[in-house]
């Protein structure tokens, strides 16, 4: 079962015996367990019959005289284990989860690791009373579409170049995105499309010192604009650290170079092949390329993983974050000049 799923089951009053939710996202584990929380007992009997523990203050003989009660003067009890990794003696519960209590809703909370599902109490996950969700990572490249997918629930409409700043910005940690969006939600007129001007007025990014005006400012050797926002990075070089810098350079002329070998292509097998999710953003890539052309490119990529490796310490002599970078930019804008 997906997420939403659950969460449809749960919202309805179909509840299983055993909720075991594991993986390296904790955002699905803690809306899953939240939302059994909130809908398996009326607030009044929440006191007698809903009961929560910790996987590192608890050991599975103790755990399990909590799931063998009985609910007092109600259908069913709630026993929700948090941080369930922390349990020294969690397989202990596999007989529980072949045989547990109907009248009790146990919720497993196992973050940022998945179980290994050919041990025995593995194996016992995949039983008919079980709910078994594993909550994944997200790809860089798969976030985008969730903040799209999530608006689209709420049915508020977002720009794609939206998304994308979104998704650069405050990368694959899913509870920031949500709590943003929820932000932009209070803050704009019901029914609204977010835009890129939302989201840099509401959630902090810089209008103008941001790595998606870097590109555009690379692209077009832009070297005014460029050296503006080396600087204001290298002022706040916390924030815009060389390294994530250079992973969303890297992907961007990547994406230029594949679009020479893509000339003379329909702009959908172009849009499908770069991973683009409207022609906004092919419009770009294309000013992009007249700008560098593949050999270009390919230099450019090959400085990119050379300032990767000095970042990490790899033949960097000591030269300082803030002066790598400024290289760098440089390099990008003049070292590829000469291959036409």
């Amino acid at each position: 079962m997906t997420a939403d799923e659950i969460l449809r089951d749960i919202k309805a009053g179909k509840f299983a015996p055993v909720y075991f939710l594991h993986g390296e996202e904790p955002f699905y584990i803690d809306q899953i367990a939240d939302a059994v929380e909130a809908n398996a007992l009326p607030e009044a009997e929440r006191g007698f019959n809903q009961t929560i523990l910790y996987g590192k203050e608890i050991d599975h003989l103790t755990l399990l005289d909590y799931l063998r009660r009985y609910p007092m003067m109600s259908e069913r009890q709630v026993v929700i284990l948090r941080e369930a990794q922390e349990m020294k003696s969690l397989g202990e519960l596999t007989s529980y989860l072949e045989n547990p209590m109907g009248s009790t809703v146990f919720v497993a909370c196992h973050k940022h690791k998945k179980v290994d599902t050919r041990t025995k109490f593995g194996k016992a996950l995949g039983g008919k009373h079980v709910v078994n969700f594993e909550s994944k990572k997200l790809y860089d490249n798969q976030v985008p579409d969730w903040i799209a997918s999530v608006c689209k629930s709420r049915k508020q409409g977002i720009e794609p170049a939206a998304t994308a700043l979104m998704a650069e910005y405050l990368g694959t940690d899913l509870a920031r995105i949500n709590n943003e969006l929820d932000k932009l939600t209070l803050n704009l007129p019901p029914g609204s499309t977010i835009t890129v001007a939302h989201v840099q007025d509401n959630i902090g990014i810089s209008k103008e010192y941001n790595v998606f005006e870097l590109q555009k400012a690379l692209a077009t050797r832009d070297q005014a604009k460029v050296a503006r926002i080396q600087q204001h990075f290298s002022a706040n070089i916390k924030k815009n650290p060389l390294i994530v810098t250079i992973s969303s350079l890297y992907t961007y002329f990547s994406k230029v170079f594949m679009l020479h070998a893509l000339k003379g292509q329909p702009d959908a097998e172009v849009l499908k092949a770069l991973d683009l999710r409207s022609d906004w953003f092919l419009k770009e890539y294309r000013a992009a390329a007249n700008h560098y052309n593949a050999a270009q490119c390919a230099q450019v990529i090959g400085y990119l993983k050379d300032y990767d490796l000095r970042s990490k310490g790899v033949n960097n002599d000591g030269v300082e974050e803030e002066d790598l970078m400024k290289e760098l930019f440089w390099k990008i804008m003049y070292g590829s000049s000469s291959l036409v």
